[in-house]
C-alpha cells in the first residue's frame, strides 16, 4: 500500500469531515472517525490541522468556498442584478436539496458551537456577511433601498429552515416569488 502524501491526506480528511459533520453533526463525530472515513491516520489528522477545532474551522472555509463557486456559477449567466438575486434563491435550493435538506451547516455550527468568540462562530459570521453583502450589492446595483438586502436574507434563512422541516424544495420557491416581488421583478 503507497503512502498518502501529505497534500493527499488532507483533501481526504476535509472531504470526509465535509461529509460527517454535516450528515451526524460536528460534536458527535470524533476525529478517529475522521481519519478512518478518510483512510488516513490521526497523526496525518493531526499534522494538517493541529486538532479538531481546527479542523472544524477548516470545513467550514471550504464549504464556504465551495459555497462562492455555486452562487458564481448559478449567477454568471444573469446580466440583470435583480435575475442574480433570485438566482440565489436557486443556488440555495440546488445546494440543500443534493445534501438532503439537513439545513444549513453554518447555522447548524452555531447551534453546536455557542460562545460567540469561538472561532467556528468568526467563519460562520463571514459566510453570512459575505451573502448579506452580496445581496446588498445587487439590491444597490438595481436602485432599490440597501434595506431589502435584509429581508432576502430573512426570506433565505426562512426557506432553509423550512425546507428542513418540509424536506424539499418548495420553500425556496416560495421565497423566491417572494423576493420577486419585493425587488419588483417582472419576469421576461
Amino acid at each position: 500500500m503507497g503512502r498518502t502524501r501529505p497534500g493527499d491526506a488532507r483533501g481526504k480528511v476535509l472531504k470526509a469531515a465535509s461529509t460527517l459533520f454535516y450528515r451526524d453533526g460536528i460534536h458527535v463525530v470524533g476525529v478517529d472517525t475522521v481519519a478512518a472515513e478518510a483512510g488516513v491516520t490521526k497523526a496525518a489528522l493531526y499534522g494538517n490541522f493541529g486538532s479538531k477545532g481546527r479542523l472544524v474551522v477548516a470545513y467550514l472555509r471550504e464549504r464556504d468556498r465551495l459555497w462562492q463557486e455555486q452562487v458564481d456559477e448559478i449567477t454568471a449567466a444573469c446580466p440583470d442584478p435583480r435575475e442574480r438575486v433570485l438566482a440565489v434563491f436557486d443556488a440555495y435550493e440546488a445546494w440543500l436539496s443534493r445534501d438532503g435538506y439537513r439545513g444549513c451547516a453554518f447555522l447548524n455550527a452555531t447551534s453546536e458551537f455557542p460562545d460567540p468568540a469561538d472561532p467556528v462562530r468568526e467563519v460562520v459570521r463571514h459566510h453570512k456577511t459575505a451573502l448579506h453583502g452580496y445581496l446588498r450589492a445587487q439590491v444597490t446595483r438595481a436602485g432599490e433601498p440597501d434595506g431589502l438586502a435584509d429581508e432576502l436574507m430573512l426570506l433565505l434563512e426562512g426557506a432553509t429552515v423550512r425546507s428542513v422541516v418540509t424536506q424539499d424544495a418548495e420553500p425556496f420557491r416560495t421565497a423566491k416569488r417572494l423576493a420577486a416581488r419585493l425587488i419588483g421583478h417582472q419576469p421576461a
